[in-house]
């Protein structure tokens, strides 16, 4: 029988860790999640730290035991079953989770957010603020990344200087939430385009099926970031189906609202400088996590969501 610990609970938004696993049995052994794998030298065991943990997402050829769920469900992480390289999403016809169960979280945020959420043009401005702590965090970003600049992503680039300037003028305008999805979706084209020029890929373009490698790179770093997505709704108690933006797209919206709050300003320019450094999808992840760390990724979703809500001081 398998002894369960109640360990000191460490803030979801000073997590470290997201894992992607594949080809390997997730168990509890002497009281630890561990993830078991089989190569030529045998069986080999790795610890899956579960408090310093948010996102488990498990790949082809893995299974997980009962007790290793309800461990991880005890520290709040939550599983998502996904096919290779963590893309597509499994665990649901759209981007859902399996979430820790637990009643008993404060309801504080869910009736702010319903509060407003209910009201159309209450809602309308929180898309608004949505869109302007976008726009605020792809500044903070790209004006301190060293690597970003290295790599040619400057902030008063002409290019990007007027991008981002008319997005910020447009926001005030947009009477809906189907404008402003509509400006989000230009904006990410525009900063498409500045990337493949930054990174002499002119040729490429947008397809979620395509295999290049840039397109492949884009798809599993915003899967990465749906998972800091969903980990803060569900600590915050905000439920997946009340959307700002993706009003009318799948279940789950409200996820893809708050991952594209750090989409352009790390995974984006990281697809492209991965891609044209040739470097693998483990190295790309990796990347990715240690950008989610330096910049704060979470803890930004958590201040945001709290902000719009009703709590704090806006921008």
């Amino acid at each position: 029988m398998e002894l369960f610990t109640d360990p000191k609970t460490l803030f979801h938004s000073k997590r470290a860790n997201i894992f992607y696993l594949e080809k390997c049995r997730v168990m509890v052994r002497a009281g630890r999640v561990v993830y078991m794998t089989h190569g030529k030298e045998g069986q080999s065991s790795f610890n899956i730290p579960a408090l310093n943990t948010t996102v488990v997402l498990l790949g082809i050829d893995t299974s997980i035991t009962q007790s290793a769920v309800r461990m991880l469900a005890l520290e709040g992480v939550l599983i998502g079953f996904s096919g290779s390289a963590g893309t597509p999403l499994f665990a649901g016809t759209s981007v859902e989770w399996l979430c820790p169960q637990n009643e008993y979280r404060p309801t504080d945020y869910l009736q702010r957010w319903l509060t407003c959420w209910f009201d159309e043009t209450k809602r309308t401005e929180m898309a608004r603020k949505l869109q302007r702590f976008r726009l605020h965090y792809i500044e903070r970003v790209w004006s301190e990344d060293k690597a970003l600049q290295q790599a040619g992503f400057y902030l008063d680039d002409v290019l990007t200087e007027k991008a981002l300037k008319d997005f910020a003028q447009k926001i005030a305008v947009c009477e809906n939430a189907t404008q402003l999805l509509a400006l989000d979706t230009s904006l990410t084209k525009q900063l498409y385009t500045i990337a493949a020029t930054c990174t002499k890929r002119q040729d490429f373009v947008r397809d979620e099926d395509s295999l290049d490698d840039v397109n492949l790179f884009l798809n599993q770093g915003n899967y990465l970031a749906y998972g800091l997505a969903a980990t803060t709704l569900w600590v915050l108690g905000i439920p997946h189906g009340f959307p700002l933006m993706h009003t009318s797209t799948k279940r789950g919206a409200l996820v893809f609202d708050v991952a594209d709050l750090i989409k352009e300003a790390l995974i984006l320019p990281l697809a492209f400088i991965c891609a044209k450094a040739q470097m693998s999808e483990l190295a790309f992840r990796q990347h990715c996590l240690e950008a989610f760390t330096r910049h704060n990724a979470l803890d930004f979703m958590f201040e945001t969501l709290k902000k719009i809500s009703g709590e704090g001081e806006e921008l």
